[in-house]
């Protein structure tokens, strides 16, 4: 073979893979994006993060305070209801702004978790006269600042050795008539039983008003 015929095979064939080299670079950005499809494709298909089912709480807790002689007593801080919850399902009435009045009491329900819905500080019980909440109790949840109310434990100004279970045990009973609507069940138990433990002159008085007006939203505060 000539050397004109040499020179003219080596080029056909440095033309030949100078073609195959240019193929294969033609097809590589093919894959490349073949790649980046199949991640977008993956992030949309991605399963959304659920959303939290945790109750929600409050950042403060509304309290009840007294005068400081234990007659007259006045929320402080909003109520909310978070809604129901676990040892917390009963019925809360509330007022035309929707603030919570009063709070019927379910079977399994805990006070300080209904303290913990409303935004309270778990002292209901004791507010309403009782030592442990019962279920149908209806606890009201917020106090006439204008009208008395009496502790449950004991009066404040009780000498010490008072006994504290027949007074706990008279105001019950005077809170049951209250709810039966007895008011004369209820002047008898302040007459002759509860009125002789109290000694504060003003407290008596006080209490003596509320009982002779017969007035049953009065007495709820003082016994139910």
């Amino acid at each position: 073979m000539s050397q004109k015929a040499k020179l003219g095979t080596t080029l056909a064939a440095l033309a030949l893979a100078a073609a195959a080299l240019a193929g294969c670079t033609a097809t590589a950005p093919a894959a490349v994006q073949t790649s980046n499809d199949s991640a977008l494709t993956a992030d949309t298909d991605a399963t959304p993060t659920p959303e939290s089912t945790e109750p929600e709480t409050c950042s403060g807790a509304s309290q009840v305070y007294g005068d400081g002689g234990g007659l007259y007593w006045e929320r402080q801080g909003t109520l909310r209801d978070l809604g129901a919850r676990e040892f917390a399902k009963g019925e809360v009435t509330v007022d035309e702004d929707g603030t919570p009045l009063a709070y019927t009491v379910e079977p399994g329900d805990v006070e300080a978790v209904i303290a913990e819905r409303l935004c309270a500080w778990p002292t209901l019980g004791e507010m309403n006269h009782v030592r442990v909440i019962q279920p149908g109790q209806v606890l009201w949840l917020t106090p006439d600042p204008n009208s008395p109310s009496v502790p449950y434990y004991s009066p404040y100004d009780a000498p010490a050795g008072f006994q504290q279970i027949p007074y706990q045990q008279a105001i019950e009973s005077a809170g049951a008539a209250v709810d039966a609507g007895d008011v004369d069940r209820v002047r008898a138990i302040w007459n002759d039983t509860l009125k002789v433990m109290f000694t504060n002159q003003e407290t008596i008085d006080a209490v003596q008003k509320v009982v002779d007006s017969g007035d049953l939203d009065a007495l709820r505060q003082l016994f139910s």
